[in-house]
C-alpha cells in the first residue's frame, strides 16, 4: 500500500478511536447535551414569531441557521483546542518524528473533530424538529444539500482553526480567540436574525467570512421559496454560496499544511518541556 495512503488510514482509525473515547467523557456529553438543550430553548421561545413581511415562523428560521454556525463553531474550534493541546502535551512532536506522521496526525484530527460535529449537528437537529414541526415535511434532495453544506462548511473552516491552534502558545489562548472571532461574526450574520435589520457596511464585512455563507445556504436547503424575502436582494444566490464556501476552503487547505509542517518542524523536547511548566504555573 502507499505509505502516504497507509498513514492515512491509520490516522481516520486514530480519529475514530478518539471519537469513541470522547463519547464515554461524561463532561463531553454533558456539554454537548447543555449546548443542545440552549438552542432549543431559543427555538421555542421563538415558535410563535414570524419573519417580517412573510408567515415563516421565526423558529424554523433561525435552526439551518444555527446548523450552519455549529459546523462553523464545532470544526474550527475543535481543531484549535486539540492542537493547541497536543503541542503543549508532546504529541505533535511524536506525530513528527513517525514516517508520514503529520498525515496520519491531521487525518485524525479532521475524523474526530468531523464526528464530534456531526454529533453535535444531530442534537441540535433533534431538539429543533420538536419546534420546527413544518421542517419534517422537506424532502430527501434538502436534506442531501444540507448534508452536502455542512460538508463544505467543515473543509472551509477546519483548516484554519487548525492555524489557529499551531501558533498561539496555549490551549485558553487558542480556544479564547476562536471563540471572540466566531461569537463576533455570529453577531453580525444574520445567524438569530435576518442580516437585513443590520447597515449595509456590516452586511458587507458578513459576506466575507464563511459563517453567514453556510447560513444561508442551510436556509436555502431547509426553507421554503418564500423565505427568500427575509434574505440579501430576496435571492438565494446558490452560485456565491458555494464559492465563497469553497474559496475558505481552496484557501485553507493550501495555506493549512505549510504551516502545520513548519511548526512540526520547530518542535523539540525543550519547547515541550518549556510549554508543560507554563501550563502547571497556570494550574498551580
Amino acid at each position: 500500500m502507499n505509505p502516504t495512503a497507509y498513514a492515512a488510514r491509520l490516522g481516520t482509525s486514530r480519529g475514530w478511536t478518539e471519537f469513541k473515547i470522547g463519547l464515554r467523557s461524561a463532561d463531553e456529553l454533558g456539554f454537548k447535551l447543555t449546548f443542545a438543550l440552549s438552542f432549543a430553548l431559543v427555538l421555542y421561545f421563538q415558535r410563535d414569531s414570524t419573519v417580517d413581511g412573510t408567515t415563516q415562523s421565526l423558529a424554523s428560521t433561525v435552526l439551518p441557521s444555527i446548523l450552519g454556525m455549529m459546523v462553523v463553531a464545532g470544526s474550527a474550534l475543535g481543531a484549535a483546542g486539540a492542537l493547541s493541546v497536543e503541542r503543549e502535551d508532546g504529541t505533535l512532536l511524536r506525530a513528527k518524528a513517525i514516517p508520514n506522521g503529520m498525515i496520519g496526525y491531521f487525518s485524525a484530527k479532521v475524523t474526530s473533530v468531523t464526528l464530534d460535529t456531526a454529533i453535535g449537528l444531530t442534537l441540535i437537529l433533534g431538539a429543533g424538529l420538536i419546534f420546527v414541526p413544518e421542517l419534517l415535511s422537506t424532502d430527501v434532495t434538502r436534506w442531501l444539500a444540507l448534508i452536502g453544506f455542512a460538508a463544505l462548511g467543515l473543509l472551509a473552516t477546519l483548516p484554519w482553526g487548525a492555524v489557529v491552534g499551531s501558533l498561539v502558545r496555549s490551549p485558553q489562548a487558542a480556544g479564547g480567540l476562536t471563540m471572540l472571532a466566531i461569537g463576533a461574526l455570529t453577531a453580525i450574520s444574520g445567524i438569530f436574525y435576518p442580516i437585513t435589520a443590520l447597515a449595509g457596511w456590516v452586511q458587507g464585512i458578513a459576506q466575507v467570512f464563511p459563517i453567514y455563507w453556510l447560513g444561508h445556504g442551510m436556509r436555502w436547503a431547509l426553507l421554503p421559496d418564500s423565505a427568500v424575502t427575509a434574505e440579501i436582494g430576496a435571492s438565494w444566490r446558490p452560485v456565491e454560496t458555494i464559492g465563497v464556501l469553497v474559496a475558505w476552503a481552496v484557501v485553507g487547505l493550501l495555506v493549512a499544511p505549510p504551516i502545520l509542517r513548519a511548526i512540526a518542524r520547530r518542535e523539540s523536547g525543550s519547547a515541550v518541556e518549556e510549554r508543560r511548566h507554563r501550563a502547571m504555573q497556570r494550574v498551580g
